[in-house]
């Protein structure tokens, strides 16, 4: 999934000729708190709705004050995660997309960003999650791909994060199944720590059945 791909068609830049009340009307109206200006196609610059407060002069346009803006932004041929790592860092609210000619493109904004990596990653998707403990050198995508599928499942998602205190990986597994009950089984017959699970059949089953048997309790005094 590419920048290019998740660029806002709702959303308009500003230019110099707006005025902060004009800026901060669109902020509202789009509850985003940035918006890039644009002469034509070059971006100048993220204003955020504090600079434009700062300003304290919401009649005048943007362009007749000396603002010093910052100059995130993206490649339109960047990946989603590219995308994520700006945002995340510099908290921002809409990320401006440039393409190879360093024209301003659009921008994409923190709502979208979001949504498309919950699809992304198989958040919406009916299933359990498991996650294992490995030790680097004892990753292997292969193997824990094998173990799932010889269990009859498949993995939608799956990411990797470092501890690098322990010098170990954390593996979070999202499955196309409820109940992950054999898959686990399967990653424990082959020495894998399981740190946590989510989703497990067996689980909300009992949790489904101890509810019932409270009601009938309850009806029958």
């Amino acid at each position: 999934m590419l920048a290019k791909d998740l660029i806002s068609d709702i959303i308009p830049a500003l230019k110099t000729s707006d005025t902060a009340e004009e800026a901060l009307s669109f902020m509202e109206a789009f509850r985003i708190s940035h918006l890039p200006i644009v002469n034509n196609k070059t971006f100048l610059g993220l204003i955020s709705d504090s600079d434009i407060y700062d300003l304290n002069l919401s009649k005048e346009p943007l362009g007749n004050h000396r603002l010093s803006l910052m100059t995130p932004y993206v490649y339109n041929n960047q990946h989603i995660y590219d995308v994520i790592e700006i945002a995340a860092r510099l908290k921002l609210t809409v990320i401006p997309v440039l393409c190879e000619k360093n024209e301003y493109m659009g921008l994409i904004t923190q709502h979208e960003l979001i949504q498309s990596f919950n699809n992304l990653i198989a958040a919406q998707t009916p299933g359990g999650i498991i996650i294992i403990e490995v030790g680097y050198r004892d990753y292997s995508l292969s193997e824990i791909a094998r173990i799932v599928e010889d269990s009859d499942g498949k993995i939608l998602s799956l990411y990797v994060s470092q501890n690098n205190n322990s010098g170990t990986l954390r593996i979070t597994i999202k499955l196309n199944l409820k109940d992950i009950k054999t898959v686990k089984s399967s990653f424990e017959r082959f020495g894998y720590k399981i740190t946590a699970t989510f989703g497990e059949q067996s689980t909300i089953d009992e949790k489904i059945k101890r509810n019932y048997e409270s009601l009938i309790k309850y009806l029958n005094i």
